[in-house]
Order: C-alpha cells, then structure tokens, then sequence
C-alpha cells in the first residue's frame, strides 16, 4: 500500500469516524501479522512497524528483514479489510454511545415489519425490535404506525448495534407525565414514586413544590384531558395518582384510594404494614386479584396487608397462642413479639437473633432453638396450606361435573 495513501485514510477516519489514528495504526499492524502467519506458518517469530509520521511499513520474519515488495503484498489487501472493519465499528460505537445515552428515554418510532411477535422500529436510521415481552399485553401493532416507546436496552452485536425498546417499563409513563403535564417538566411537580403492572393498572405518587398548585389536580388537567391522553397511549391502562407524603401513617391510605382505610399500623422491624379496613371496604382495598394493594405495596415500600379489626383479634389471639407453644417462649415474650407485628411462625423464622435475645432476656442457643422450632412450624403449615389447597380443588372439581342421575336417560314408557 502506498504510504501517503494510507496516512490520507488513517487521518480521514481520526476526523470523520473520530477514531484515534493510534487505535487505527495498531489494528492494521496486528491485521498484518496475522495475514503474514497465514502465509509463514502460525509459529512464525513476525513483528510489523508501521512508521507514524512516513507511513513506511517495516517487518521482520524470524529477526530477518522482510522486503518491501513482500511487505506491500502481504499488506494491500489487509489494510484494505481492516479499515473497512474499523469504519464499520466506529460507526456501530457511535450509535451505541448516541443510543446508550438515551436509556429510559422516550423515543417516537415508524412501525417498519412485524417478525413473528416481535414488532421492528425504525428510529432515523435505525432499525429497533420491540419484543412481545415488552409490549403493553393486548396491544397488536401494523406497518407505518407511528409508536412511543422508551429504550430499554442498547448493545453492540457484531458490527451492528442492536436497540431494545419497550412500552411496559414504568418510565413509559414517567416520560408521558413529563409530556403531557408541563409543571412536571418545569420542576413544579415531582414524580415522588410510581408502580406498574403494564395494560391494567399504575399508580404514580407526587408531590408539589408551589402550595398553591394541586399537584393530583394539574396532573388530571381540566376534565380530565391530561390524564386522558397519556390513558390513550397506554392502550385504557388506568392510573391512580396519589398525594406523596412523607409519613406513611398518611401515604398508605393514599395509595390504597378509593378504598376508605380505619387505621394504619407500622412494624418497622418486619417492614409490614396492618391496615385495618372496614368488611365493606376489604375487596375494594385488595383489588381485583389483589392487584390494588400489591401496586401500593411497591409504591409504599411497605409489605401491606389488608385486614379487618376482627380479623387482626384473631390472628394476634392465635400468634400469642401459637408462639406460647413453643419451648422458651412465655407468654410475656409472645405478647411481646405480637406488639412488634410478628403474628405467623413465618415471621418469627425470619426474626433477628439479637432483638429476640434482648426482648426475651434469651442467651443465642435459646434463640438459635425458638427460632428452628419456628422454621418447622411454618413448614408444617404451609404443607397443611398446601394440602387443602389441593383438596379444594378436587372438591371443585368434582361439583363441576354434572350429576350422574341428570346424565340417565328415562326408561320409555311401556
């Protein structure tokens, strides 16, 4: 290869693929001794030089001097191939930095092909996929429809960069809040926490920095039309917002709206919350397949669980009997454990060693041992939880099929 030519190619790559000419120099004499093994043998003793200022190549074979007639032949065609190779990297690398920025950003898209259950994107020159598992379930997408996605995930894959996006990831609906809600975007109202469970349900918690904005009202927007839009593009997924407030006494009955909550209590050891509902209100509060609480438990931080007065008497009546039963608790240290929320064998198996020592005055063998005896307890419930479980399901069963006599055909009359 010509020297000043491939000096003209080294410095055009710095400039335009911004590419460093060092990079660029060193893969081209590694290119070169590997094309020179291939032709000498694989324990051939070669280095390749390549002078930075003249573009002169020097190569040595087993320590003796390659001439140059040899060294261009070897080289032409190799420089060729790995300048190429580097242009084509340089410009995967450039789309990965440039896309790799923009993770959980919100991107507008031309649906382009539908391959199998995967829907391909076309980003300015880019082809994303949106997989099946990060559409919005339900949602079916056709060639030349424009789609709002967020890009999830970006990688190099060979010389091509590949491009995640997904449309069930909670900051979907972060980026469309900050759209669609102006005070969002302008820093007035704070996206304090949110929860998803994508095509059904999200609950976004916020707050506000101005007293005399409602921060659940600007997000609503005048009958509705904020929330509608950012609803319409989330294919009728509904959102609850919720007031953010620090105190979980009053941020847990927020999360839980519309259901009416009695009373909150916090087992700050456990990281449970009891909340205490009236039986009118209990289905409402857990939600169709508990889905309500669950949303609010992540929204929360706290383990919520729903219950009614009477219920809690009950469990805390078992828990204290329960926990009596077991060698070294009194019923002094069950009352005890009951007060800090700990109301199942469960909980206790999971209880910090040292708290128990020092609530029941216990040396670590007496803890090691009401511990163990929890730990069998609770697997001999769960199996008995385990067994009617399957024992309802038969019974169901067998009610679903039709009575044996109803199947009998009359006897035809003589």
């Amino acid at each position: 290869m010509n020297p000043n030519e491939l000096l003209r190619i080294v410095d055009s790559l710095h400039r335009d693929k911004n590419i460093e000419t060092e990079v660029v120099f060193q893969a081209i004499e590694a290119a070169l001794v590997s094309a020179a093994r291939r032709q000498y043998g694989e324990d051939s003793d070669i280095d390749v030089h390549i002078h930075r200022e003249t573009g002169g190549l020097q190569a040595t074979l087993n320590g003796q001097v390659l001439d140059e007639e040899t060294i261009g032949r070897i080289g032409a065609q190799t420089a060729k191939q790995v300048i190429i190779q580097k242009i084509r990297e340089a410009e995967r690398d450039s789309l990965v930095e440039e896309f790799g920025g923009q993770i959980d950003d919100m991107v507008n898209g031309v649906v382009h092909r539908v391959e199998g259950s995967a829907t391909i994107v076309t980003l300015g020159g880019v082809e994303a996929i949106l997989p099946r598992s990060e559409q919005i379930p339900g949602e079916s997408h056709h060639v030349n429809e424009r789609i709002r996605a967020v890009i999830y995930e970006v990688k190099p894959q060979g010389s091509r960069v590949k491009v995640v996006l997904s449309r069930t990831r909670t900051s979907l609906v972060k980026r469309l809040f900050e759209q669609e809600i102006p005070e969002i975007s302008e820093g007035v109202i704070t996206i304090r926490a949110m929860a998803r469970e994508p095509g059904y349900r999200s609950k976004v918690a916020v707050s506000s920095t101005d007293q005399r904005i409602d921060c659940v009202g600007a997000c609503v927007g005048v009958r509705g039309n904020r929330i509608k839009n950012i609803v319409d593009e989330l294919s009728g997924e509904r959102i609850d917002i919720v007031r953010w407030n620090d105190d979980p006494q009053v941020l847990i009955p927020n999360a839980l709206q519309p259901a009416e909550v009695e009373q909150v209590l916090l087992c700050d050891m456990l990281g449970r919350a009891i909340v205490l509902v009236r039986e009118d209100q209990l289905s409402l509060a857990i939600g169709r397949r508990g889905q309500n609480v669950r949303l609010a438990s992540k929204l929360c931080g706290w383990d919520i669980e729903i219950m009614t007065a009477e219920e809690l008497e009950e469990q805390i009546d078992r828990a204290v009997v329960g926990f009596s039963e077991l060698d070294g608790v009194d019923e002094e240290l069950a009352q005890g454990l009951v007060e800090q929320g700990y109301l199942s064998y469960d909980d206790l198996s999971v209880i910090e060693p040292d708290e128990l020592m020092r609530m029941g005055g216990l040396t670590e063998e007496q803890v090691d041992q009401i511990v163990e005896q929890a730990e069998r307890k609770a697997e001999e419930a769960e199996r008995a939880a385990a067994e009617q479980r399957r024992r309802q399901k038969e019974q169901d069963r067998l009610d679903a099929e039709p009575d044996a006599s109803e199947l009998a055909t009359p006897d035809e009359p003589t």
